[in-house]
């Protein structure tokens, strides 16, 4: 697992990829749970409902992999690390 986070670089990339997904997540969510529910069957709202939970959760976990990528690099010399995965 040390190498799928080692480098800063890739996990700048994974961590937009997951604040872009969580914001779409929720908003899916909202709009599914709260704005156009009562088109919806029941399976449809509980998984709306399930959204508002992902989204979220899937926001913080970007963004505290973007501090992650910070934190390494402000470490001397992490350029080397990127350049050898």
């Amino acid at each position: 697992m040390d190498g799928l986070f080692a480098c800063p670089r890739r996990n700048l990339v994974m961590s937009s990829s997951l604040l872009g997904s969580g914001v779409a997540l929720f908003l899916v969510g909202i709009t599914g749970a709260y704005v156009v529910d009562a088109g919806l069957s029941l399976p449809a709202i509980v998984a709306s409902h399930a959204l508002t939970i992902l989204g979220p959760t899937s926001l913080k976990l970007g963004y505290v992999l973007r501090l992650i990528a910070q934190h390494q690099m402000r470490k001397e010399g992490w350029e080397a690390c990127c350049v050898a995965g």
